[in-house]
């Protein structure tokens, strides 16, 4: 770390203002640079503070040296720079900007794309719409974003019937255009969604950002059971630690555990017990973390440590059926084998070769169930691999 970054981020007024006017007034460039550069590892605090000290120096007569920050995107300070080319903004800089979105780089577009959230300048319409879907998450979420603060109900109703693709990508691409636009009437399409896609785990991932985890309990109670098993089950593979803060998992399953007693929440109890069990068994999930996700993921370890987990168990064979949102989970927590030799007879196949496996993973798989598995099941792939467990 270079001593004006040193400066910059740290406690002495006099240091990091004489630093921070340097670096817009000038411009420093590589300081700039190495302040993105250092997102990874300086505290949100810190990067706050950062950002706040970069605003209390732009003017209007060195605002334009911020355009020299765009080929280093960070969305620690995307805000400031955004909203200060605008305070400004003239068709100088609206023309710049434009330029930027036609021939600039990924991270330059992702500001550009800010920008026209809040200049509406029609000339930058087809960029927008044109990048709404880009690989770049960061660029795909601005363009979104500034569609719906133009009010763009084109953009929305292409995402709802994008939604209907049989290609599980473009559907989730089209869950994080509706996520990114914030209109909520697509929760409940995007619940409809989740429940058949390959990627389920990755959309429910994506919900809360939409429709806070509190209020889709209160409004549509078992999905959002389902959403939050989905969550458990990717975090620390599919979904990074940290959202525990961000869709305030302590607080969810706390009320979880002190105000519901049916048979869906206790799956949804145990499945986050024996999920945080794993995460905190060795250093493997929680090296990389900060202080504070290490801390919450073990708060919510010893949460979910103090529950009655004998009389939740007694509960889980009532999700043993095909018709359950959540039966693939209660197969793997129940070990009620008359309950789970029922699902034989499901008309699921995939469910049949689940149950198998479970069975199997019991030391209970005998040949009458490997019978009853194979005369309810056609799919030949699925047939050979029962005959082979």
């Amino acid at each position: 770390m270079s001593d004006n970054l040193k400066k910059l981020t740290g406690k002495n007024r006099n240091d990091f203002e004489t630093v921070a006017h340097e670096l817009v007034s000038k411009p420093d460039v590589e300081l700039f640079k190495e302040l993105v550069d250092s997102d990874g590892y300086l505290f949100d605090f810190v990067k706050q503070n950062v950002a706040e000290r970069i605003g209390k120096v732009i003017d209007e007569n060195n605002f334009k040296n911020l355009i020299e920050f765009l080929k280093y995107y960070s969305p620690s300070y995307e805000n400031i720079i955004v909203s200060s080319l605008v305070k400004f903004a003239d068709e100088d800089i609206t023309d710049i900007m434009l330029e930027k979105f036609e021939n600039g780089c990924a991270d330059e577009k992702i500001y550009a794309a800010k920008y026209f959230s809040l200049i509406q300048d029609p000339l930058a319409y087809d960029f927008l719409r044109d990048n709404s879907y880009s690989e770049n998450e960061y660029l795909a979420h601005n363009c979104a974003a500034a569609l719906s603060a133009w009010n763009d109900e084109n953009s929305y109703n292409e995402a709802i019937a994008k939604l209907k693709s049989d290609d599980d990508f473009e559907q989730l691409s089209a869950v994080r255009f509706l996520i990114a636009y914030g209109d909520k009437r697509a929760v409940p399409e995007i619940l409809e969604v989740m429940k058949t896609s390959a990627m389920a785990e990755n959309i429910a991932g994506e919900i809360p950002y939409l429709e806070g985890l509190f209020n889709l309990l209160d409004t549509d109670y078992v999905n959002a059971l389902v959403v939050i098993n989905l969550i458990v089950n990717a975090l620390g593979e599919i979904l990074p630690l940290s959202v525990v803060f961000d869709f305030e998992l302590y607080e969810v399953l706390e009320h979880l555990i002190n105000n519901k007693n049916d048979s869906k929440a206790a799956v949804v109890i145990l499945n986050a017990k024996e999920k945080f069990d794993i995460l905190t068994e060795n250093n493997e999930y929680l090296f990389d973390e900060d202080k504070d996700t290490k801390n919450e993921v073990q708060d919510i370890k010893k949460l979910l440590k103090n529950i009655n987990k004998k009389d939740l168990e007694k509960l889980i064979p009532e999700e043993l059926n095909e018709n359950s949102p959540l039966v693939y989970t209660a197969l793997e927590l129940s070990s009620d084998e008359y309950a789970i030799r029922e699902l034989l007879k499901s008309n699921n196949q995939t469910l049949i070769l689940k149950t198998v496996e479970v069975l199997k993973s019991l030391g209970k798989l005998d040949e009458t169930a490997k019978t009853v598995a194979l005369l309810k099941v056609t799919d030949i792939n699925i047939k050979a691999i029962i005959r082979a467990l």
